[in-house]
């Protein structure tokens, strides 16, 4: 599972989710996972836009991941508490490695820690952090 908080994809960790759903022979799940207020305009789905250098961050890995025969999923998910929206998918995927890989230099230092943190104090499975 590769995962971002609403910024770009680090080209490394891209990388590495890739080369271990094609080593594991598994399915790569690709999620971003974004805060979002509960408003009526929510259910419309109309709350987020998607920025293009985000889609394009997370276009690149899938098309190498079909590529290379990998079965590619990606998500949105669309939160209050983002963070505990993405361990409850972790928790159903069960995947053997979470890689958090947002670029660091485009999310606050203060989100990465709570966010590393979090996944790696809660997570039932192998956290990979770029």
């Amino acid at each position: 599972m590769l995962v971002t908080l609403g910024v770009p994809v680090d080209p490394e960790a891209s990388r590495f989710g890739v080369d271990s759903a094609v080593e594991a022979g598994a399915a790569l799940v690709v999620v971003n996972a974004v805060e979002t207020a509960f408003v009526p305009v929510t259910l419309a789905g109309l709350d987020y836009v998607e920025r293009e250098d985000v889609e394009e961050s997370l276009r690149r890995p899938c098309a190498l991941a079909v590529s290379l025969g990998v079965s590619v999923e990606r998500l949105r998910l669309r939160s209050p508490r983002p963070l505990v929206a993405l361990l409850e998918l972790v928790s159903e995927r069960e995947p053997g490695v979470l890689v958090f890989g947002p670029d660091r230099a485009l999310i606050s230092r203060r989100l990465y820690r709570k966010a590393a943190k979090t996944l790696g104090e809660h997570s039932p499975c192998l956290v990979w952090l770029a």
